[in-house]
């Protein structure tokens, strides 16, 4: 197949603002979420601006592994959109020009989405939840009650429930506090109190929870006897460490793992449960995210094409159902492959099959001049477009 330099370099071109401006938006969009947090910290809990920021940097990684597939495919979808509304594509047609040789460029600018994708997933993510980690203990120390939530069992503390009714964050007060412990064998005591307090040691590693005017139930499992004690302050010491999980020595979480650390805990581990499972999605899940750049690009030129008489509106509804759909076939890899159902190589690689063989199929009856008819999905994109553009979407 002869490569035409001058077509592949202007369609180059011309997908690079549109990946952009999506790259930008999208980025936008999931930072959107977190806004009601980050307000929240600031203005509640004093925690200062670049703190905040830092947070954030550590946080993209996860979003931008979604983000960049993402931005590829409408990029693509928005390229071949404008060039079919402005007949470009008929004019190369008539030029003898196929459909075929403009993919070059296309799987040149995916392989680009591929390997910043992929540098996300591999690099990025473990590197920002480890750093993440550590910056959140940093502000737990100073701020001790970010990390509770009102009207939550807390149970992050080794041995200890925790749940708090209500926090005054101007006084950092707990209101309506029951803790149940569990730390003494065969023994369980539950605190009741109306009213406490949170103080941090660092030094020690440890919360130091200060409680007033409440009581003690205590109850020996071994000597079959109960007791209760009424107090008017009572000291609690609660692991920060443990709660933070930085420096307490458990196992790592999947996402904070490297391709190493990833291949050494799936080679030494005999028995196949619910982790081993959860690591090996993860592994997988790291290549076949940025090999989607690929399958979502090859779906998205037919779709392009075929849609040339509609309005750039109805391409971004049209690219967010087809993401929507490998969104909901990972998501149900996911949650298949958890549980050992069927092979999690199966459950990461099955939604980059189905987009590639929906785009080839696209493609080629595009070649042949016999494409399929998407009316329905016209109506579907505008469905959604009229009701997910003004809402703030929930995180991946």
């Amino acid at each position: 197949m002869k490569i035409n330099s001058i077509i592949s370099r202007y369609i180059f071109k011309e997908m690079m603002p549109p990946f952009v401006i999506n790259l930008i938006f999208f980025t936008f969009m999931f930072l959107m979420t977190r806004i009601l947090e980050i307000t929240d910290m600031i203005v509640n809990y004093g925690v200062n601006l670049g703190t905040v920021l830092k947070i954030l940097g550590f946080t993209m990684p996860f979003f931008l592994q979604f983000i960049i597939p993402m931005s590829v495919m409408m990029a693509v979808l928005l390229t071949f959109l404008k060039m079919s509304s402005d007949n470009e594509i008929i004019a190369l047609k008539a030029g003898g020009v196929s459909l075929y040789r403009l993919l070059p460029p296309v799987f040149l600018f995916a392989l680009i989405g591929v390997v910043l994708t992929g540098a996300t997933a591999i690099y990025g993510l473990p590197t920002g939840r480890m750093a993440i980690k550590k910056l959140l203990y940093d502000v737990a120390v100073n701020n001790t009650e970010i990390g509770l939530k009102p009207r939550t069992f807390n149970d992050a503390f080794n041995g200890v429930m925790l749940y708090v009714n209500k926090i005054e964050p101007a006084t950092r007060t707990l209101l309506d506090v029951f803790i149940e412990d569990q730390r003494s064998p065969g023994v369980v005591s539950t605190v009741v109190s109306p009213r406490g307090r949170l103080f941090s040691q660092p030094e020690q590693g440890v919360f130091q929870l200060r409680l007033y005017n409440g009581s003690i139930n205590q109850v020996d499992v071994r000597d079959r006897s109960a007791h209760t004690v009424q107090f008017e302050t009572y000291d609690i010491r609660l692991d920060i460490e443990k709660s933070v999980g930085i420096h307490g020595g458990g196992p790592k979480n999947q996402e904070e793992m490297s391709i190493p650390e990833l291949l050494a805990y799936l080679d030494k581990t005999p028995q196949k449960d619910d982790r081993y499972y959860l690591t090996l999605m993860e592994f997988h899940k790291k290549f076949s995210l940025p090999f989607s750049c690929l399958f979502l690009a090859l779906l998205a030129v037919p779709l392009g094409i075929q849609t040339r008489h509609a309005k750039r509106s109805f391409g971004v509804g049209l690219g967010l159902i087809f993401f929507l759909l490998y969104y909901l076939l990972l998501s149900a890899g996911w949650v298949f492959g958890e549980t050992g159902a069927y092979p999690p190589l199966v459950g990461m690689w099955v939604p980059n099959l189905v987009m590639g063989g929906i785009g080839l199929f696209l493609l080629i009856r595009n070649a042949k001049e016999r494409p399929v008819r998407i009316e329905f999905l016209g109506r579907l994109a505008a469905w959604l477009k009229k009701r997910l553009l003004p809402v703030r979407p929930g995180p991946l």
